[in-house]
């Protein structure tokens, strides 16, 4: 392990916290390693405890590492990784990468729209919608919370039962009969709630990231209007440009 240098102008606890990466890059530190103590790494490298521990804490909220009370630190999983240049369901990503799914249906409801779904949805005087909440798991572990809203219009057979075990997309494809087109999405980073924290299993106020995306068929008709938050200790996200 290379030392910090006291003489660089960019801060020790950065330092240290590149040198930590560049060993777990190297796989030098692979998944579940532990990491040095923060007393090991002040007497490597001569620093305080609170520099230590600032270099260890930017990166596990970074999901590089994680923290078990009274073991240690370990380093993480790699981030499962998520293209953006294709539109597909959440189980045909997972299921590509050879990642067991489970979706957990929070709440399933029908109700009037507010303006700014009937905006997204481009609803007019057809106010109903689904409002379906869920949490989706990858490896038996809560990734993402989810809730979508459909034009009721659009699919008014669709059934709690018809959609517990199965992806939604592929119901609105073989049983409704529709072609997706596009899809317009934002992303931006938001802290979670309380609420959110207990379903995703994470600490309060831990980063995430908040994707609001609406779906068009090939009509031109907007089907889906989706808010999802993603754990960002967890998942990460690639975007191809072309020229």
């Amino acid at each position: 392990m290379r030392k910090v240098q006291k003489s660089n102008p960019i801060p020790l606890y950065y330092q240290l916290k590149e040198i930590l990466m560049e060993l777990i890059d190297n796989e030098e530190l692979k998944p579940g390693d532990a990491i040095p103590t923060e007393r090991e790494l002040c007497e490597i490298h001569g620093i305080s405890r609170m520099t230590a521990r600032k270099a260890i804490v930017d990166l596990a909220t970074e999901g590089v590492v994680y923290r078990e009370q009274g073991r240690g630190t370990f380093v993480a999983e790699p981030k499962i990784k998520q293209q953006l240049s294709q539109l597909k369901s959440f189980t045909e990503q997972m299921s590509e990468k050879g990642l067991n799914t489970f979706t957990n249906i929070v709440s399933f409801v029908i109700k009037d729209a507010t303006k700014k779904i009937c905006n997204h949805l481009e609803l007019g005087d057809n106010k109903a919608v689904f409002e379906i909440r869920r949490l989706r798991y990858v490896e038996d572990e809560p990734i993402a919370f989810e809730t979508v809203w459909l034009p009721f219009h659009m699919c008014p057979e669709l059934t709690r039962d018809t959609l517990e075990g199965e992806s939604l997309y592929k119901i609105l494809r073989e049983k409704f009969g529709y072609n997706f087109d596009f899809a317009k999405q934002s992303i931006e980073p938001i802290a979670i709630n309380e609420y959110e924290s207990k379903l995703l299993k994470i600490d309060q106020k831990s980063l995430a990231l908040l994707f609001r995306r609406t779906t068009y068929l090939d009509d031109g008709r907007a089907i889906e209007y989706t808010k999802t938050i993603n754990r960002s200790d967890k998942y990460k996200y690639e975007v191809v440009l072309k020229s």
